[in-house]
């Protein structure tokens, strides 16, 4: 059998020309977008069990945009006011600029790296005297509480979000040739919504080596995996296994 429809385990791209539509296009199949996961944030009494003191700290390490929001939103719900003079460390430009949306960007001491957590982490040697805040969700990459211990940046890891699975109700069969997973937590959801779940002739996608090992520890067979040397995108790795695939099946 030829492949027809594919469902993405993300939001629809919002790019005109993302590479999808493009899949799509040249391949002449149906891509479908629904994000298996959401993240909520902790409610401001779950967040106090944890007994951590925002002001306590002098800096904040942000890992993305949706941890700067649940920053601020429990900030907010706690009635704190951030001191001035509090430093802010982002993973990259973008997440730092994305703070102009809480605080007067200009009048701020905001530090940046290029996007890989270990470049940040040469960052942060530089400022050993800070306190650092690290704002985590329930689900995150244990490569950064390690890296702060590793080079003893006093530090205080905190929840301020979790990630659970989406309701996925609405969709009576997983009538899909192809079903593309980004995370461990994807493959949970999955089995949360569909758990008579046999995959049969579907073809499971994974993008990272953690969502790879969730879908083989989970008892399904990995048809397609990404990044490789030959396909480092998800994209570039559907485009290569439909083209051998379709072909096969003429």
């Amino acid at each position: 059998m030829k492949i027809k429809k594919i469902l993405v385990s993300q939001p629809k791209p919002t790019a005109a020309k993302d590479p999808y539509f493009e899949l799509a296009e040249k391949n002449n199949i149906k891509i479908d977008f629904r994000p298996f996961i959401q993240v909520e944030g902790v409610s401001a009494k779950d967040f106090r069990a944890q007994k951590v003191n925002i002001i306590d700290h002098t800096a904040v390490i942000f890992t993305s945009r949706t941890a700067i929001d649940h920053f601020f939103r429990i900030t907010e719900e706690l009635r704190l006011t951030v001191p001035d003079e509090m430093k802010y460390f982002c993973i990259s430009e973008a997440t730092a600029h994305y703070l102009q949306k809480y605080i007067v960007y200009r009048k701020r001491k905001i530090f940046h790296s290029t996007g890989r957590f270990p470049d940040l982490v040469d960052v942060l040697k530089k400022h050993k005297e800070e306190k650092f805040l690290v704002p985590l969700s329930d689900i995150h990459k244990q490569e950064i509480p390690d890296l702060m211990v590793k080079h003893k940046l006093v530090h205080t890891n905190a929840i301020f979000y979790r990630t659970v699975s989406s309701d996925l109700s609405d969709i009576n069969e997983i009538d899909y040739d192809i079903l593309v997973f980004f995370s461990p937590s994807g493959i949970t959801s999955l089995f949360q919504n569909f758990p008579d779940f046999q995959q049969k002739d579907i073809k499971i996608a994974s993008f990272g080596p953690a969502t790879a090992q969730a879908v083989i520890d989970a008892g399904l067979r990995l048809d397609i995996q990404a990044p490789m040397p030959q396909a480092p995108s998800m994209t570039m790795a559907l485009e290569q296994f439909i083209k051998t695939h379709n072909k096969a099946s003429k």
